[in-house]
């Protein structure tokens, strides 16, 4: 699978490319390029899970309520929109580890994980880690998952955009939210990671 994902150079020379071909055309502007970048890196995206998922983990109540409902407990601290209509929340525990993925095409919960990385979108992950994700989560994230425990994958779709509470890390426990958000990684809310103590 690794080497059928592009490397980040190539990644890069192309979206400069298409961000030149729009300016160029008069699609977009550069402030305009620039304020869609700044929303998703700053706005949007995976430190907004991240602070979820701290939020989670210090409040037994909104943890409760958000794999209850996830679309629900996040719009009730301003978290939402496109493509976030339709979220569920699965939990890692000592006995159950998920990962996500979108067999169809690369349907994924945006407002809480930013953008899919292009490995997501990949034919090789999408069909791979449904068949072997114990082996795909060790080859190519480095990911050991014990054999004890069990392998959930959860396949996202139009209609529902999964993510994942990762487990919070032994050691952690004077740490605040946002000391605990600062932790939390895309990968883990996909399942492809784990969240490491500091």
């Amino acid at each position: 699978m690794t080497s059928t994902i592009r490397t980040q150079e190539e990644i890069a020379a192309r979206v400069k490319a298409l961000e030149a071909l729009m300016i160029e055309k008069g699609i977009m502007t550069t402030e305009a390029v620039d304020r869609l970048a700044d929303i998703y890196e700053n706005e949007v995206g995976p430190q907004l899970g991240a602070g979820v998922v701290a939020k989670a983990w210090t409040d037994p109540d909104f943890k409760a309520r958000l794999l209850e409902n996830a679309t629900t407990a996040c719009a009730d601290i301003g978290i939402g929109g496109l493509q976030g209509e339709d979220m569920v929340v699965v939990e890692n525990t000592d006995t159950v580890h998920n990962v996500i993925t979108c067999t169809l095409c690369s349907c994924y919960p945006w407002p809480v994980l930013g953008l899919p990385p292009n490995w997501y979108k990949d034919p090789a992950y999408r069909s791979r880690i449904v068949r072997e994700p114990r082996t795909v989560l060790r080859e190519a994230f480095g990911l050991d998952v014990s054999d004890t425990v069990e392998i959930r994958v959860w396949d996202s779709s139009s209609e529902m955009r999964y993510w994942v509470l990762p487990q919070r890390p032994a050691g952690t426990e004077e740490l605040d939210e946002k000391a605990l958000a600062a932790l939390v990684t895309r990968d883990a809310m996909i399942g492809t990671g784990v969240v490491a103590a500091p």
